[in-house]
């Protein structure tokens, strides 16, 4: 009988407690890694790691120029919203100057006027003085009904210029949560890559950074010719020349995302003050610096001209000649030199 009863189940213990629990871990760690990102997955490669960086990196930039776009049409916004409002100021000091004037007049005629014309004339003691005041007086009243109506439009002029003041106000409101919301995404492509990064051992983070460019130094890999030193500026005084030479000064300045200097740059914030010192105005962004002068093909490049790169002409650096440009490439880098074939080109122009 003994042989048929059903063998008593022992609870865990010892080695299988711990089988157990590591299951469990294990199914948990893999539940974790199903629900968050794809990047974090630890077993990418390091290939893997930086196509992830590079891609992370170019979104970031692309997010940073369109707010560095937004912030620009918020700063325009602000512009006309503030000059609305000190013209508003300003013709409502000339409206309060003018009913004050038209009180006074208004109150003059009034203590004047108790008797009628026509006998005021013939209480006059000159009447010849009567008439020239009753012809002032007209005057005076002819003066009234243009100040009056100098008032009605006054107020109209001012009506209109706070509808203005408003509809830039909310423009300006729109602007600002457009550049906000940029900001935000690149400063979450801009995390999540630096995690990514930090993943990689110090040998594998230096070969990145030197396949990228991005080491630290002033210099990148030479463009072509191992061993090719950097080109000199142009010294012949033109505004390209001008231009370049404000870049090789930048070398070495930190990226900082959104900069324009003087002590750091983003891409397109370098190549707008470049030009500025030359005395040219180039707008804000990559998308709007290409074309604010001649496009220009690769073949025929010179130095001082805007190198533009990706797809969505989303990173700029200026060149300076052999293969070589000068830019402000990524966060935690410096400007420096680099080649131009280091990046996916999408177009060059010679500012005017």
């Amino acid at each position: 009988m003994a042989s048929h009863r059903k063998p008593r189940q022992r609870p865990f213990s010892g080695g299988g407690v711990r089988t157990a629990a590591t299951l469990v871990l294990a199914g948990a760690a893999t539940a974790t890694g199903f629900e968050g990102t794809s990047y974090a997955d630890p077993r990418q490669s390091p290939a893997e790691v930086k196509t992830e960086v590079d891609r992370l990196y170019e979104e970031a930039e692309a997010a940073t120029e369109r707010h560095n776009g937004a912030k620009e049409q918020a700063d325009e916004a602000e512009r006309a919203l503030t000059g609305l409002r000190e013209e508003s100021a300003r013709r409502t000091d000339r409206l309060n100057t003018a009913r004050t004037a038209l009180g006074s007049l208004a109150a003059g005629q009034y203590r004047s006027g108790g008797l009628g014309p026509t006998l005021q004339l013939a209480m006059a003691t000159d009447p010849q003085d009567y008439l020239d005041r009753a012809s002032l007086l007209t005057r005076a009243g002819k003066r009234t009904a243009a100040e009056v109506s100098s008032v009605r439009r006054g107020l109209d002029d001012i009506g209109k210029l706070r509808d203005q003041a408003s509809g830039r106000l909310a423009d300006l409101r729109a602007r600002q949560g457009e550049t906000a919301r940029h900001k935000a995404t690149a400063e979450a492509k801009l995390s999540e890559a630096k995690r990514l990064l930090a993943r990689l051992t110090s040998e594998e983070r230096a070969a990145y950074e030197a396949q990228s460019g991005t080491a630290n130094g002033t210099t990148a890999a030479p463009a072509r010719t191992p061993g090719t030193p950097p080109p000199p500026a142009p010294a012949d005084g033109s505004r390209a020349a001008r231009a370049v030479a404000f870049a090789y000064g930048a070398i070495g300045k930190p990226y900082v995302w959104g900069a324009t200097g003087p002590g750091s740059f983003d891409c397109s914030g370098l190549t707008q003050a470049a030009w500025r010192a030359a005395g040219v105005s180039l707008p804000r962004t990559t998308y709007t610096q290409i074309n604010a002068g001649q496009r220009v093909a690769r073949g025929q490049l010179a130095p001082g001209d805007l190198v533009f790169f990706y797809s969505g002409v989303t990173h700029v650096g200026m060149y300076v000649g052999n293969g070589q440009m000068i830019h402000a490439p990524r966060p935690g880098s410096t400007v420096r030199l680099a080649p131009v074939d280091s990046m996916p080109w999408a177009g060059a122009s010679r500012p005017a």
